[in-house]
C-alpha cells in the first residue's frame, strides 16, 4: 500500500526554486534513503512531508489523504508522520522520560500514567531503559539522539522521517544511532532518511533516491544505483563520498 505519494512537488523561497517537481511514492514498510549534495532539496522535501513547509505546487497524499497545507490537515498529518532532526531539541529542564511523555499527554491527551508506560517502552526500544530519570545533559550525543527517536516513536507515527540524524554526532557515536534505525527497519517501520551514511543506505534501504538540483535524478534499488549509476551526476557524487 502506498503510504506517501508526492506528485510534481514545487517549493520556492523567494526567487529561489528549491524543489522543481519531485515525484516519489513510498510504500508501507519501505525504507527509503535520500542522498545528494547540499542544496539539492533533500531536507526541504522532508519538511514538506511533515507539514513544516508549505508546498508551492503539486500534490501530496499521506495515508490516502490529500494534504492541502491548511491548518485542519496539519494536526492529523503530524500524528501520522514523525520526524527526527539533526539537532536533538530535547528540553533540558525535563527528564528523558518527561521529554518523551510531553507530546502524547499534551497532543494525544493520553493519561499521564499510561504515558509513563509508553515512555518506558520507547526507551527500551532504543536501548535506554535505564535513562528514564536522567536529564539530557547527562547523556552523550548519541544517547540524546536515541531519546529523540524514542520521542517521535511515542506518537506512534505511520512513517518516520530522519533528517541527517547522525551529522551532529562524533564518529564513534554514529553506529549506536544507526543500529536503532536498523532495528526499526527490521521491525517494519516505514522510514524516509536523508543521509550521508552511504554504507547504511546501501545495506538497509529498499529504495535509493538521488536528488540533484531540486529533482529526483535517479531512483531504484540501492545496490543497483551504487554499482551502476545511470547518470554522470550520480557517478560523480558516489565517487566524491566513497
Amino acid at each position: 500500500m502506498s503510504l506517501i505519494i508526492s506528485k510534481d512537488i514545487h517549493k520556492n523561497f523567494g526567487d529561489l526554486e528549491v524543489l522543481k517537481g519531485v515525484d516519489l511514492t513510498v510504500n508501507e514498510g519501505e525504507v527509503v534513503a535520500i542522498i545528494g549534495r547540499s542544496g539539492s532539496g533533500k531536507s526541504t522535501f522532508l519538511r514538506i512531508l511533515n507539514g513544516l513547509e508549505e508546498l508551492d505546487g503539486g500534490a501530496l497524499f499521506v495515508d490516502g489523504q490529500l494534504i492541502t497545507g491548511l491548518e485542519k490537515d496539519l494536526r492529523p498529518l503530524r500524528l501520522k508522520v514523525g520526524m527526527v532532526f539533526q539537532q536533538f531539541n530535547l528540553f533540558p529542564h525535563l527528564t528523558v522520560g518527561e521529554n518523551i511523555m510531553l507530546s502524547p499527554v499534551q497532543v494525544k491527551k493520553i493519561d499521564p500514567r499510561q504515558a509513563v508506560t509508553l515512555a518506558e517502552e520507547m526507551l527500551d526500544r532504543v536501548g535506554l531503559a535505564e535513562k528514564f530519570h536522567s536529564y539530557p545533559d547527562q547523556l552523550s550525543g548519541g544517547q540524546q539522539q536515541r531519546v529523540a527517536i524514542a520521542r517521535s516513536l511515542a506518537m506512534q507515527p505511520k512513517v518516520l522521517l530522519c533528517d541527517e540524524i547522525t551529522s551532529a554526532l562524533d564518529p564513534e557515536l554514529v553506529g549506536e544511532v544507526l543500529e536503532v534505525v536498523r532495528k526499526l527497519a527490521s521491525d517494519g517501520m516505514t522510514l524516509i532518511m536523508v543521509t550521508h551514511e552511504m554504507r547504511f543506505a546501501r545495506e538497509v534501504g529498499d529504495k535509493l533516491i538521488f536528488m540533484h538540483e531540486g529533482r529526483v535524478h535517479e531512483a531504484g534499488p540501492p545496490k543497483e544505483l551504487f554499482n551502476n549509476p545511470a547518470t554522470p551526476e550520480l557517478a560523480a557524487f558516489i565517487g566524491a563520498v566513497s
